[in-house]
């Protein structure tokens, strides 16, 4: 299979110009060693078993030499040995030559387990499971780009919501991509086997629970994109799966969880940064890829056909994993809006020089006047003199048709939609 490009392509090849390292993380699977030894010249393999007495020999004696190699060199998993990290730190600073090393790694490290923070060195590149446009299944016919300039648009997805639906269950991991009949579905079903039996130790040693991991990940999956406290999982726990679990337990597995990139929390903003009322909002919980939260519910395409409640929350995280992804070319964040009376947008988005636009997400197309009609009334709301005017307005949606209505709001398909 030749290398489908990434969105943070460009990122990592504009930050190797500027900085003497990149280190890219993300969750299992999502294809950050592919793309690491696309960029790189040489690689070591920190999980390699066959090396493992070689690489340990070196840390223990002179971890320089793990960076003798062709450049740039890539460290795997770089955080097997987090020895490597303080070593390019050193040489970076010593040389202060740009493009020198790749890193990747699907977990955090422990704290106090580098010297150093790195910072001014080695920059950090976040990388999600593959979006529509990554995976050849949205047309690309827009661009998120163009609609932050305000200009006309126009596209037709190919997919229909049975498409979508076994996109849901199949997910965004490259291996998946190209595999056919329901073979595709088992990636996110092992996925969740190795995270509950295996990674959820090797992140740092401590040993959990598999039943009790199964059954938060399973509280989590139902409470999808939406915000849910720790109270409430407590308690969803030992209601739906009648499991005791204490907060601290809680806590350690939603914390490793995070470390993992599994989870990952969108906050809440009302777009007036003076007032205390959005730090009082609990944040939304969402997996890095809807198929977890499917995996995990042992969902099939056609349960979510039937059940469009529930796919229509699985459709959200779609769509926030693929604006994760194409904001990373903007430098920007996401958020979502609700002021003190309960109006909600689903997601404002914000680039690193200040433009922003909010965003309805719906499955449907007989949603869409009522999600732009909700747009228009939030617009009227907003307080252009403290966060200035929206760059547009967006319905996002899994109809076929993109658009940009008399109205000015855009409709855009999810299946049409690129950075």
């Amino acid at each position: 299979m030749d290398y489908l490009p990434r969105v943070v392509d460009k990122e990592i090849d504009e930050l190797m110009e500027i900085m003497g390292a990149v280190l890219i993380e993300g969750c299992k699977w999502c294809g950050k060693s592919t793309t690491g030894m696309h960029h790189a010249k040489s690689i070591i393999e920190f999980q390699n078993p066959d090396k493992k007495q070689e690489y340990d020999r070196i840390r223990n004696t002179q971890p320089s030499l793990f960076l003798k190699g062709e450049k740039p060199r890539m460290f795997d998993e770089w955080q097997m040995y987090p020895v490597v990290w303080d070593s390019i730190r050193t040489d970076v600073d010593h040389s202060r030559e740009k493009g020198q090393y790749i890193l990747t790694g699907s977990a955090k490290p422990s704290e106090g387990e580098t010297m150093h923070t790195g910072t001014g060195r080695i920059s950090r590149v976040l990388m999600r499971p593959m979006s529509l446009y990554e995976s050849c299944e949205s047309t690309g016919e827009v661009s998120l780009a163009d609609i932050f300039e305000g200009k006309d648009i126009s596209g037709v997805s190919k997919l229909s919501l049975e498409d979508l639906a076994s996109i849901i269950v199949r997910g965004g991991w490259p291996a998946s991509i190209e595999v056919k009949g329901d073979a595709k579905y088992r990636f996110s079903k092992e996925y969740v086997k190795s995270l509950v039996h295996e990674e959820v130790k090797k992140v740092d040693g401590v040993e959990r629970n598999p039943e009790k991991m199964q059954n938060v990940l399973r509280s989590l999956a139902r409470n999808i994109s939406t915000q849910v406290s720790n109270a409430t999982l407590e308690g969803d726990v030992k209601n739906s799966f009648d499991d005791d679990i204490s907060r601290p337990t809680l806590t350690d597995y939603l914390n490793t969880l995070e470390k993992l990139f599994v989870i990952e929390d969108v906050n809440a903003t009302n777009l007036n940064f003076r007032s205390k009322y959005a730090l009082r909002i609990k944040p939304k919980k969402y997996f890095v890829d809807p198929s977890i939260a499917t995996a995990i519910l042992e969902m099939k395409p056609n349960d979510l056909i039937k059940d469009l409640n529930t796919f229509g929350f699985m459709f959200e995280s779609l769509c926030m994993r693929d604006l994760k992804v194409y904001m990373g070319s903007f430098d920007g964040d996401i958020t979502f809006y609700r002021d003190e009376n309960e109006n909600e947008v689903d997601a404002i988005i914000r680039t690193s020089s200040g433009k922003w636009g909010a965003v309805e997400i719906k499955l449907g197309a007989g949603y869409i006047d009522e999600a732009a009609n909700n747009l228009l009334k939030f617009k009227e709301r907003v307080d252009v003199e403290k966060c200035g005017e929206p760059s547009f307005l967006m319905v996002l949606t899994g109809a076929d048709y993109s658009y940009k209505r008399e109205d000015g709001v855009y409709v855009v398909s999810i299946g049409t939609l690129k950075d």
